[in-house]
């Protein structure tokens, strides 16, 4: 009941702030830019309202605030939940009120989020008993423990998590909706495994982004911007070592990678990418998933969906993992990609054979090419960050 009434009041929060919250941004003049080379249709973007992350934090700040004297263990998460959302409101402001076009240097972004999650990391070592020794499954007890590795692990699935989320804030109510089946995912995570404050705090969190959707999703009326999606990334990544590493250690590892398997695996193949080109991991582009699915010939509406899809099944795949045993949570994974591969195929066979007859045989375009951005937007939320 407790966990019901923590959803219902985030989301009532977030739906009454959206009226609210939307107009005073847009009489800020606190709006999206969009480059002009770019697409045609997107060019109507230009002027939406960003910060909307704001509406986000406050919706679950208000509503664990409620329950903060039953559940002290929330407060931590909390303030360097606050930390993370400065950063990323300082790299709006920076961009869209202070008209610089790169907001934080990458370099600045990156101090600030080491140390946030330093602070938050003493916490955790020195006034917690979240053990990061980790039970290995079928040895008689033995644990594994990384030892002076400890520290640079938490660090490395932090920063990490945070960075994918801003990757994938790139199309209208995609960071929003795979954080909202992250965080379901969690609830349900923990009302399994009887964690009430890790509960009640994704509660929260599912309830704020929920509210937050219809705003957020195309034609957006507002755009969580790096406020938003920096905050999310770190709360979903602590909550998911706090509240995981108690169990078998093959679970702890897997449950946060399928769970953040769609922003986990963004962020390393964009670094590959880069990397292989000879630029700096920093340096933006057009190759993210939701590029390539745009590049593939899908809407922005039908790429979310995928995406959306892809997120439920790896979602799905880590609370049958936490509750049936890892042989049977692979087995489900298996068969829910497989289903997922002949529904695509099937689907892109139907749209390719519309296409065809629609267009009488015409030559089909050849899709873009990933390339460096110097700055601007091309599709939806994705701004002029280092993303």
């Amino acid at each position: 009941q407790t966990v019901v009434m923590s959803v219902v009041i985030s989301f009532v929060i977030s739906v009454l702030l959206g009226p609210v919250i939307i107009p005073f941004l847009r009489r800020l003049k606190v709006g999206q830019t969009v480059r002009d080379d770019g697409p045609q249709s997107h060019l109507k973007k230009s002027g939406t309202p960003t910060m909307g992350g704001i509406l986000i934090l406050i919706s679950i700040v208000a509503t664990s605030v409620l329950y903060m004297k039953d559940y002290p263990k929330i407060m931590p998460i909390l303030f360097s939940t606050l930390g993370f959302g400065l950063i990323g409101f300082l790299d709006d402001y920076i961009k869209v009120v202070l008209k610089r076009s790169m907001g934080l240097r990458a370099w600045q972004k990156m101090l600030g989020q080491i140390l946030v999650t330093a602070v938050f990391a003493y916490y955790m070592t020195h006034y917690t008993d979240v053990a990061l020794a980790m039970k290995i499954p079928f040895a008689a007890g033995k644990y594994l423990d990384f030892g002076m590795f400890n520290i640079p692990v938490l660090f490395i699935v932090v920063i990490a998590t945070v960075n994918g989320a801003n990757f994938t804030d790139g199309l209208d109510g995609l960071a929003c909706g795979v954080s909202t089946i992250s965080s379901m995912t969690l609830l349900v995570i923990a009302l399994v495994m009887e964690e009430p404050d890790v509960a009640i705090l994704m509660a929260a969190l599912s309830g704020a982004c929920i509210g937050f959707l219809p705003y957020n999703l195309n034609p957006a009326r507002i755009f969580m911007g790096d406020t938003g999606s920096t905050f999310l990334g770190f709360i979903l990544a602590v909550v998911s070592i706090q509240g995981l590493f108690k169990f078998y250690a093959i679970i702890s590892f897997a449950v946060p990678f399928l769970m953040l398997g769609l922003p986990i695996f963004d962020t390393c193949f964009a670094i590959l990418r880069r990397v292989s080109h000879g630029q700096s991991p920093m340096k933006p582009d057009r190759g993210h998933i939701h590029h390539r699915l745009i590049d593939m010939g899908f809407s922005q509406k039908q790429a979310v969906a995928v995406l959306y899809i892809i997120s439920a099944i790896l979602g799905l795949s880590a609370v049958v993992l936490t509750t049936i045993g890892v042989v049977r949570a692979m087995l489900f994974l298996m068969a829910l990609c497989v289903a997922g591969s002949v529904a695509g195929k099937l689907y892109l066979d139907h749209n390719n054979g519309e296409n065809s007859s629609a267009s009488g045989g015409n030559r089909v375009a050849k899709p873009r090419q990933s390339r460096p951005m110097d700055s601007g937007t091309y599709f939806g939320e994705e701004d002029q960050s280092d993303k």
